[in-house]
């Protein structure tokens, strides 16, 4: 018997992967710091400027890229992003200075910059609406996945074939997804050789006629808040990625290996976090109908539960402890995603895309700053348990300010296409 699956749900996996491939590619030099900084002698600051160069065109190409995928669709646009990446990720493994791995880290974030608001685009005509939370809490749950394997993975490559191969090795990964996306994926579900009618029934329905231009004006209007929320949840996530390791491996003297399996138990708490987040978010649409108490409810809950299983590791030295908080810490922040990046496609479903990429810049923003501030903090003081305290006020802003989004009123009513009040299944 011959096994056929849905070309929506291959659709969806190679999603999966991207988001997976992703953050390895991103989270890859909080592994091989220790090394890097041994052989390159940079310090604390030094590696926050590295780590933070990532995050640079990463911020400038949020709503730029975003506008790309909707423009040119995202066929095209990630193919040459995982090109890009993928090159990146390659040219780390050669660099010999500050400055050259500064530049191999921008090059990164230039290549990865457009991919998540694209990929939102792609499953907004892939994706049953009743379905979004689910999948980009899947998604995002394969991006912590990510996380979670690059530690051990990063170890054991840099054992076998030093930090410098472990970078070629996992660029080559790259551009591997890169040529399998652009020979299967299509923009319009009908124009895929395996799509069948069943699948297309269930799917939203693509707008007629010319492009709609982005207002910008009221887009960002309705967006800030969101953008708000996702950089305090971005401060914390950054934190974690680029310094977890570090942490680990000097507030307990730990070695790579060592230290990169207690990143990896916290950051594998994010693939559970990350999926019971979008699930529930779905679950709570389907019983009520109210959007706003889906996506607020799961958010601020997340926060919430940051900030307060965070707060023992200020008064704990325990290293069990302070893992088994920590990564309570990570599953509750991810519970976050599902619902946040849903509300870009409920608030502008014509424009998700390019909403996707200016909520996303609060995360990008928070990719520059926190580790640049933690890195000079950690220097400054030689306290690895300050920057967590700063992620907390963070944690505590990102809470209230979820208040302020409203997901629940389509951006086509703002437009004046939608009698006010009117309740739209976004498509």
């Amino acid at each position: 018997m011959k096994v056929r699956f849905k070309a929506t749900h291959v659709v969806l996996a190679m999603l999966c992967v991207m988001y997976f491939i992703t953050y390895v590619d991103r989270v890859n030099i909080g592994t091989a710091a220790s090394e890097i900084q041994k052989e390159l002698g940079l310090s604390n600051t030094e590696l926050g400027l590295v780590f933070s160069a990532f995050a640079y065109p990463y911020l400038l190409f949020q709503v730029i890229g975003g506008w790309v995928g909707d423009h040119f669709g995202p066929r095209k646009t990630l193919f040459w992003c995982g090109m890009i990446w993928a090159a990146a990720t390659i040219m780390t493994g050669f660099v010999g200075s500050l400055a050259a791995l500064f530049v191999a880290r921008f090059a990164l974030g230039f290549g990865e910059g457009a991919t998540f608001p694209t990929a939102t685009r792609a499953m907004q005509y892939w994706t049953p609406a009743s379905r979004r939370g689910f999948a980009q809490g899947l998604t995002h749950s394969f991006a912590r996945l990510g996380n979670a394997a690059t530690p051990p993975v990063v170890a054991l490559l840099i054992l076998w074939l030093t930090w410098r191969g472990a970078f070629v090795v996992l660029g080559a990964v790259s551009l591997l997804w890169g040529i399998a996306w652009v020979w299967y994926f299509r923009n319009e579900p009908k124009d895929h050789r395996s799509i069948t009618a069943e699948e297309l029934a269930t799917l939203p329905a693509r707008p007629q006629g010319a492009r709609p231009k982005v207002p910008w004006g009221p887009l960002l209007q309705r967006m800030w808040p969101v953008t708000l929320t996702y950089f305090c949840y971005g401060w914390c996530l950054w934190l974690y990625l680029n310094w977890l390791p570090l942490f680990f491996k000097n507030t307990y003297s730990l070695d790579i290996k060592n230290s990169a399996l207690f990143a990896s138990g916290v950051f594998f708490a994010g693939v559970i976090g990350d999926s019971v987040g979008g699930v529930l978010s779905d679950r709570i649409l389907e019983r009520t109908g109210n959007v706003r108490l889906a996506r607020l409810s799961v958010t601020i809950v997340g926060f919430a539960g940051a900030l307060l299983s965070l707060l023992p590791i200020l008064f704990v030295r325990d290293i069990t402890v302070v893992a088994l908080c920590l990564s309570a810490g990570f599953f509750c922040a991810e519970l976050v995603i599902g619902p946040m990046w849903s509300i870009p496609m409920d608030i502008a479903a014509k424009h998700s895309g390019t909403a996707a990429g200016i909520m996303n810049t609060g995360s990008a923003l928070a990719a520059i700053v926190s580790p640049l501030v933690a890195g000079f903090v950690i220097d400054a003081t030689g306290n690895w348990y300050l920057p967590f305290l700063m992620s907390m006020g963070l944690l505590l802003l990102g809470g209230f300010s979820a208040l302020l989004m409203h997901p629940e009123r389509p951006f086509e009513e703002a437009e004046g296409l939608v009698p006010p009040g009117k309740v739209v299944a976004a498509e």
